[in-house]
């Protein structure tokens, strides 16, 4: 029961902390401005662990790899606390770890992805004067234009949030099949 609860626990705290990761980097991708209160947020939740690696880690093109790197290693450090909680070896972990980690920011990414799609979503409906709904109009535009383009409106409906939540869950099961792979082959 112990182990459960930990691991619950790792996988919670992680996950946002990854997730928050990722969102610095995409904000800063999609120029999202740096004074709004939501990406002020993710700035001083990730600025601790981000801002000293950015003096080793570069941003190249417009792409935050310092935050992209932290995610990462963030994703190894879950591992291997994850591997102690349940009793396992983290050496043991080494390989197949590395690999693991990758796929659990892919992870986070679109589960981020999932979920700022639902808040825009259901933002539409429920109040589209929110101030949270020009950041989510903006973080997903990238990823629901080339869907609108292709796919005329229905009734007068925009599905392309459907669409692309429907993408972003078959991915994730993908992505399940090879985390558990390369975990049941290397742990």
């Amino acid at each position: 029961m112990f182990g459960d609860v930990a691991s619950f626990l790792l996988d919670t705290v992680f996950s946002l902390f990854g997730a928050v990761l990722l969102l610095r980097a995409w904000m800063l991708a999609v120029r999202l401005p740096p004074f709004n209160p939501i990406s002020h947020t993710v700035f001083q939740l990730s600025n601790w662990l981000v801002l000293p690696l950015r003096k080793a880690i570069p941003n190249v093109r417009n792409i935050d790899w310092t935050s992209i790197v932290a995610a990462y290693l963030v994703a190894l450090v879950y591992l291997v606390l994850l591997a102690g909680s349940t009793g396992a070896s983290p050496l043991g972990l080494f390989p197949q770890a590395l690999l693991v980690a990758l796929l659990i920011v892919i992870k986070w990414a679109l589960q981020l992805l999932l979920w700022t799609t639902l808040l825009l979503a259901v933002l539409s409906w429920v109040n589209p004067g929110s101030p949270a709904m020009g950041v989510a109009m903006q973080l997903t535009a990238p990823f629901l234009n080339p869907i609108r383009r292709a796919m005329p409106l229905i009734g007068g409906m925009d599905l392309s949030p459907l669409v692309l939540f429907v993408i972003i869950q078959v991915l994730l099961i993908v992505l399940a099949r090879l985390t558990f792979s390369a975990a049941l082959f290397g742990f």
